[in-house]
């Protein structure tokens, strides 16, 4: 009877093993056709909001794979959707949209579009952070699952989702029923590529991984007049260079050192001549926090600073700083432990313990983070997928090379390990949770 349950245990094992390496095939096999799409993505970039032809496209794969899918959902979002019998409902989101940034990344298929950003300012538009990966692995994930079904039960909801890059798409997907007019997902999961990890390699970070993002402006006023004779005054430059370092404090004297907070002043302006003092000035402000009880503590640090420092100088309560919370918050990104943990011992097994590594959490923001917190939550994760070419990891590691950040006009994902990697590890995360 042993004999034979170890018998048992040993096809049951190899034919799982020959099921993954046969996905392997497949998305190797695949990758012709989804170099072609990522080329083209990069190469028509558009900027938040105006993602319209790019939605187009990707909404033309999905309805080709049979999805049911719904268009201009929070703006040009989409809504893809495909029942196959009982089980969970798992979500997979993608982003849409490109960075107002002129590409330099000398690529035969590299970006020269133009378009008119919200200022109203003509400026090049490129995939500086990795949204064409995001979209043609997601594509790819979804050809395979529909290859697969007979692998797995229940509902697959596949996203797009615009004015990611302007914290934006995803409240408005969610205010436009997101979670109500179509299956409310019992786990949500995305890629975010990774400009410093190599291709091929996959980073988890549990917990928090990405922070709150505030931005905020101070309005300081003054009292105007000449520059020979500042004594008449009540100089707002001065006023706003003190609240400026005062600021500095919070993190170093206020927060517990072992809780990250960035308080970042971006902009300072005042003025218009060398002997002129003027009436005002305007700081504006990034403010990057994890815990929402942090977060209230250091945007009420920053109105407390802003209006005693004015106090300090004189003058009267009818006169102190505006502090004003602009309508740009993104929550902080938070991937659910255990879901964390049960992915990242998957890829593991699937991509080998050495291209699978524990991340650090970062300052950036993703408003990916709220879909994970609309009540009841729902476990979220987001993976972080390298695109560091071998080459220049190598350059790199020899300090012969420095490796251009996301935002970058140098940014230029190595493609093909990048997108196969992606496109197999987050097919096995799904068929994890939705596996027969």
């Amino acid at each position: 009877m042993r004999i034979k349950l170890l018998a048992f245990l040993f096809l049951l094992a190899s034919g799982l093993h020959a099921q993954a390496d046969s996905l392997k095939e497949a998305v190797s096999a695949d990758y012709a056709y989804l170099e072609a799409l990522y080329q083209y993505l990069h190469a028509n970039p558009e900027l938040s909001f105006k993602e319209e032809k790019t939605a187009a496209r990707l909404v033309k794969e999905m309805k080709e794979l049979g999805f049911e899918v719904t268009e201009k959902v929070g703006g040009h979002g989409f809504v893809s959707v495909m029942k196959n019998g009982d089980g969970p409902t798992v979500m997979v989101r993608t982003d849409l949209d490109a960075l107002p940034v002129e590409e330099r990344t000398g690529l035969p298929y590299a970006s020269t579009v133009k378009s008119v950003e919200q200022t109203g300012q003509e400026v090049s538009v490129m995939h500086a952070c990795g949204h064409d990966v995001h979209m043609t692995v997601f594509t790819g994930t979804a050809r395979r699952l529909v290859a697969m079904k007979n692998q797995w039960q229940g509902t697959l909801v596949m996203i797009g989702q615009p004015a990611e890059e302007r914290g934006a798409g995803a409240a408005a997907m969610l205010k436009d029923g997101l979670f109500t007019r179509f299956p409310r997902p019992d786990y949500n999961l995305a890629w975010h590529v990774n400009p410093s990890l190599p291709a091929g390699m996959v980073s988890y970070v549990p917990e928090f991984s990405y922070a709150n993002v505030d931005s905020v402006d101070i309005k300081v006023k003054g009292i105007g007049g000449h520059g020979a004779y500042p004594h008449t005054t009540k100089d707002p430059v001065v006023i706003g260079a003190q609240i400026v370092l005062a600021l500095q404090t919070i993190a170093s004297r206020e927060i517990a050192a072992q809780v990250p907070v960035v308080v970042t002043v971006g902009a300072f302006n005042a003025g218009a001549k060398h002997n002129v003092i003027s009436d005002g000035a305007h700081l504006q402000l990034t403010v990057r926090t994890y815990a929402d009880e942090t977060r209230d503590q250091v945007l009420a640090a920053i109105e407390r600073i802003a209006h005693n420092t004015a106090r300090v100088a004189g003058l009267p309560e009818d006169m102190l700083p505006e502090v004003i919370l602009k309508n740009e918050y993104t929550p902080a990104g938070y991937n659910n432990p255990e879901l964390t943990a049960r992915i990242a011992t998957l890829l593991k097994d699937k991509l080998g313990d050495d291209n699978v590594v524990r991340g650090q959490p970062v300052m950036g923001g993703e408003d990916f983070a709220r879909y994970g917190r609309e009540e009841p939550r729902i476990p979220s994760l987001m993976l972080s997928l390298g695109t560091v070419s071998e080459e220049k990891y190598a350059a790199f590691l020899k300090g012969d090379l420095r490796l251009p950040s996301l935002h970058s006009s140098l940014y230029a994902p190595d493609p093909q390990p990048s997108i196969t990697t992606g496109v197999y590890a987050m097919t096995h995360a799904v068929l994890d949770l939705m596996g027969e």
